[in-house]
């Protein structure tokens, strides 16, 4: 009798300790062809090695978008497990109209790695570091225009302190407003799909998004790419914000209009950005945001590298989701979790692994 069959359908160097342990657990384990994560159509190749697949496993790509005939081809296909958090590569209602569960990995290594570089990237703009350490190597020094932006609230003088807008309160956004705390600073938040005590646990004010763009001081993005929030900072959002206020994006490149942003930064209707997720990646060299100067702080969608983790924890905690859905049991990491009862309902309690 043949083994259930999982596909790495994007992977990234999987350590053999997984490998064995999902042989281990009673699985024919197959590799996605490499030409699969470069540009073309690999539509074709996919369906042939996945047609039998009862699970898909890995990173996210850009070249190879899960989408509803894609999925509607995995004949028994069981559950999807990906090593980052976001799954914006995949067609999620799909996947739960069809019954697939949909496993992500919002680790602390990826989390919390993000929430340390809006931080990073927060105090660049703000204190004015790239452009200080730019005049000192020309022979500059202590030039009026480079005063930097003081952050935290001040008992002297009675500063208020900025305000800092995060939209989306999930891992990421609560860590960040974990992170701001000692810093005395008023932290809003919006997300609509949090339950008001998360709001209250994290220390920070829910508002609505128009409030959150009128006020804040720093609007910075933490929130999955999905239908609802694809384009939900454009032009309209943009002229809501003060000139002085500065936006992060740590979080996926279609949440925001770039055309619209750089033209706002250009005309001076906006402070500056620090940018770590593009629409298309690697960002054009034609990209307006390319020209903008200080104005834009960019990055290579790395927020979340790190030396001693980057996808190694995301690679465990599929493997371990993969295991656990053949199993007929459910995972802790579904993102999807209005597909449960239907899940269950075909899938529950009847494992095709030991």
């Amino acid at each position: 009798m043949s083994r259930p069959k999982i596909l790495l359908y994007a992977p990234r160097e999987e350590p053999k300790e997984i490998i064995d342990a999902l042989l281990n657990a009673g699985l024919e384990v197959a590799f996605g062809d490499k030409e699969w994560q470069t540009p073309g159509d690999h539509r074709a190749g996919f369906l042939a090695a996945a047609r039998e697949a009862v699970a898909l496993m890995g990173s996210y790509s850009r070249t190879l978008a899960l989408d509803r005939s894609m999925l509607e081809g995995c004949q028994r296909l069981r559950v999807i497990a990906k090593y980052t958090a976001g799954v914006d590569d995949i067609d999620t209602d799909a996947a739960t109209d069809l019954a697939i569960m949909v496993c992500h990995a919002p680790t602390e290594a990826n989390c919390f790695g993000v929430a340390e570089s809006t931080l990073a990237m927060m105090l660049a703009l703000l204190k004015r570091v790239r452009e200080r350490d730019a005049a000192v190597r020309a022979g500059q020094w202590r030039e009026p225009h480079l005063t930097s932006v003081y952050i935290g609230a001040r008992q002297s003088d009675r500063r208020p302190g900025l305000t800092i807008g995060i939209l989306g309160l999930g891992r990421i956004g609560t860590r960040v407003a974990n992170l701001l705390a000692p810093w005395r600073v008023r932290v809003i938040a919006y997300d609509p799909l949090i339950e008001p005590a998360r709001f209250l646990l994290a220390g920070v004010e829910a508002v609505d998004y128009t409030t959150l763009l009128r006020e804040s001081d720093v609007v910075t993005f933490h929130c999955p790419l999905t239908r609802d929030t694809r384009g939900m900072m454009g032009e309209r959002e943009l002229a809501l914000m003060k000139p002085t206020a500065i936006l992060i994006n740590a979080a996926r490149g279609g949440l925001i209009d770039e055309a619209a942003l750089a033209r706002a930064l250009a005309q001076g209707k906006l402070r500056a950005a620090a940018i770590d997720a593009f629409a298309q990646e690697p960002l054009p060299a034609e990209s307006p945001l390319r020209r903008l100067g200080d104005k834009v702080l960019l990055s290579p969608h790395s927020a979340s590298f790190n030396e001693d983790a980057q996808l190694g924890p995301g690679i465990e905690w599929a493997a371990r989701s993969i295991i656990t859905a053949l199993a007929g049991d459910v995972p802790d990491n579904v993102f999807n979790r209005e597909v449960l009862p239907l899940w269950k309902e075909r899938f529950g309690g009847a494992g095709v692994i030991g």
